[in-house]
């Protein structure tokens, strides 16, 4: 992995056309399938030169700094553990791992990493001073990505050997790694190239490799990597000149990074190439396509058997999937990132927007609408031209640059400021569901998960420094009614002051505190993510957890101090004098976050079988015979009229297979009717989640019944019972 990456100095690149799992081919192919497989040896042969003028160099260097290191004094220092316990050592000889070993063997072979003085630190460098030695392994998040990071060289490593490619950048991320690379012909990637990576990173892992740091001054790695164009121009643009970064090798592969990494290869007890996609160097569309291929590891083979598991039911419950084949949604490559919703999904929409236009009544909101389009001078007085241009769509209009809006707050302080506040009037709380647009690359783009074209319950609240208890007390109230309803845990942090921030650090402080004090109010356990906050302002970010245990941000909490100063926005205070006048605070929040991006979660959540109040299929009325579609007709009119989606199977279908096909549309609920329930008034109903109906159903008035729905419906329960 590049130093740059390491330094997140390097945007996401760009994933342009991604590998898709291939459609079983008919038996006369499979030959010429494996014929094609078999075209490639499983090594280049020869190696490329790049491979021995690197190692050569290594070994040249790496001797010079061995006798630097030599030549350090050997003093005694202490190592002081976590629980406080004190451990002697020795100034350039005593590494983390010999700690680790002299506490336990088990501990030993477990610990991924090493943490010296709160700085990762590779297990066999040797400690250079007294410190604060933390040990961690796989479970800890730090010690996880260090493991996928070094799974990467893996990988790189079996790349180069098996297409000779010239590597780019190889970062772990959430679930696994990548690594992306040059192609020294025209040759894709294919899936056909699974099993020889494998193949090729289970024998790097079989001779136990250890991963070798070695610090390299900028005019040495020009030449260590001349033959890469795209290491040089990373070297050449991001390190200056006079100065030195590291590098790291693991058998003949050696990469610019700043590493750290496992102690040898041989920790990584499983290995899996997951899929591969194309992509642009630096993520810019400008720059040459590159291939990235996806893996994943593990220091156990069961924990590799769960992660398949995993991804098995992941894939199930995929939105994409589900939302094709209950035709909620799509999208099209006539306008890329922008969601086509058909009428099943958007009744979730709409009740998503309903169930907080409910709470807004009951809260004290104000909905507001807001204009989608606006000139730059806006987007320059709120910062946002400076700070997040890159991501805004902007058109030139007589002679004028505008930008579709990508956030409602600037548009919102017009609306403040458009007459004199009084400060009976706050708190002003101004909600709107407008129309978004950020301009996410084209391969960020992921179903509804990243689009560039969407709504959000977005609100900001004008209130009075004395009034922001109150305030922050009440929306983290809403947020907990809110995450109730779906069933989500959630975790709470405080993200603060980032390095690019706008204002006076007084302020920021004045604001985290605020923050902190808010959080401990509400009374549930919260962290810190330092340097994390928003430009304009600290924030509470909200983590939900769905039911296969993945977490999501949607909901957030921000103070901002610095648009009501931007845009010179007042108050006048109780005083009443012409010069009595103070700057109102803003909080930013949104509850659901993005629809889109909240539909997308509560789809895989549910795995498509919605809670009644939500759900796009309500009821199905399915007559036993066709002289009964009249009275079908007639309950399903009912049942419309009372506000819920019903339709009526009138095909020619047999009763058992209208059902089962009702049932596997997940439907909550099925009516059947025959001469028997037209007769009384009634309908045979089905419960999707009650077992013991799906067999025969129960006769129950239709009064009752639709007296039931409304309590179902208004309670917002999970399950589908009456």
């Amino acid at each position: 992995m590049s130093e740059i990456e390491q330094q997140n100095a390097i945007p996401a690149p760009v994933v342009v056309a991604e590998g898709q799992t291939q459609v079983k081919p008919a038996k006369e192919k499979k030959a010429k399938k494996v014929a094609v497989e078999s075209a490639y040896l499983l090594e280049v042969s020869p190696p490329p030169e790049y491979v021995a003028h690197r190692v050569t160099m290594f070994d040249e260097l790496k001797k010079k700094a061995a006798e630097v290191d030599a030549a350090q004094p050997r003093a005694p220092i202490t190592i002081t553990m976590p629980d406080g316990s004190q451990r002697g050592g020795v100034a350039w000889q005593t590494s983390s791992m010999d700690i680790a070993k002299s506490i336990s063997k088990s501990l030993a072979e477990r610990v991924v990493i090493a943490k010296v003085d709160k700085v990762l630190w590779d297990l066999e460098r040797p400690l250079v001073s007294s410190c604060q030695l933390e040990l961690l392994d796989f479970e800890d998040e730090e010690g996880k990505a260090v493991f996928w990071h070094s799974s990467a060289h893996v990988l790189g490593e079996a790349c180069e050997k098996h297409y000779g490619c010239h590597l780019c950048v190889g970062p772990p991320i959430e679930d696994g790694f990548y690594y992306e690379m040059a192609m020294k012909d025209e040759r894709l990637v294919s899936q056909g190239d699974y099993e020889s990576l494998e193949t090729l990173a289970k024998n790097v892992v079989k001779e136990k490799q250890p991963f070798e740091r070695l610090e390299v001054k900028k005019e040495d790695l020009l030449e260590m990597f001349k033959h890469n164009q795209y290491k040089v121009k990373l070297i050449e643009s991001k390190i200056p000149d006079g100065t030195s970064t590291t590098v790291y090798r693991c058998g003949p592969l050696i990469d610019l990074c700043r590493g750290p990494h496992i102690p040898h290869t041989g920790r990584i007890k499983a290995f899996a190439v997951l899929k591969n996609s194309a992509s642009y160097f630096l993520g810019d569309a400008k720059n040459d396509s590159l291939q990235r291929i996806y893996g994943v590891s593990f220091p156990d083979s069961k924990l590799m058997a769960e992660h398949k598991k995993f991804l098995e039911e992941a894939a199930r419950r995929d939105h994409r999937k589900i939302g094709r084949e209950q035709e909620l949604f799509f999208f099209h490559e006539l306008s890329p990132g922008s969601c086509f919703f058909l009428p099943h999904g958007a009744r979730i929409y709409n009740a998503l927007m309903s169930f907080i236009k409910n709470e807004y009544h009951k809260r004290g909101y104000t909905e507001v609408m807001s204009p989608n389009m606006y000139n730059v001078k806006l987007w320059q007085t709120s910062g946002h031209w400076e700070n997040y241009k890159e991501n805004m769509f902007m058109c030139d209009i007589d002679k004028e640059t505008f930008g579709l809006k990508p956030m409602n707050c600037p548009g919102h302080c017009l609306m403040f400021d458009v007459r004199e506040r009084s400060y009976r009037e706050l708190p002003l709380r101004f909600a709107d569901f407008g129309v978004l647009h950020r301009n996410e690359a084209s391969g960020a783009l992921t179903g509804l998960t990243r689009v560039r074209r969407f709504q959000q319950d977005d609100a900001h609240l004008f209130c009075r420094l004395d009034q922001l208890g109150e305030e922050m007390d009440a929306t983290l109230d809403f947020l907990q009614h809110v995450y109730s309803i779906f069933g989500f845990e959630f975790s709470l942090s405080l993200s603060t002051r980032p390095e690019k921030f706008l204002g006076k650090i007084e302020d920021w402080n004045v604001a985290e505190q605020h923050l902190r004090d808010g959080l401990n109010r509400f009374g549930r356990p919260w962290s810190v993510n330092p340097g994390d906050g928003a430009f304009y302002g600290p924030k509470i970010d909200i983590l939900i957890r769905d039911s296969l245990r993945r977490n999501h941000q949607c909901a957030t909490l921000q103070l901002d101090f610095q648009l009501p100063e931007r845009f010179n926005l007042q108050y006048r205070n109780s005083g009443g004098g012409d010069s009595d006048f103070s700057h109102p605070i803003i909080i930013h929040r949104a509850m659901l976050g993005s629809l889109e991006r909240m539909i997308a979660i509560l789809t895989e959540n549910c795995a498509g079988r919605w809670d009644f109040w939500l759900s796009p299929r309500q009821v199905q009325v399915i007559p036993v015979a066709t002289a009964l579609l009249p009275y079908a007709e007639r309950v399903r009119n009912q049942l419309y009229d009372a506000g819920y989606f019903a339709d009526v199977n009138s095909s020619d279908m047999t009763l058992n297979k209208k059902i089962r096909n009702a049932e596997l549309s997940q439907y909550n609920f099925i009516f059947v009717v025959g001469a028997e329930e037209e007769a009384s008034g009634s309908v045979n109903v089905r419960s999707r989640d009650d077992v013991d109906s799906k067999a025969k159903g129960e006769v129950r008035k239709l009064e009752e019944v639709m007296e039931k729905l409304k309590e179902l419906k208004n309670s917002m329960a999970k399950s589908s019972r009456i």
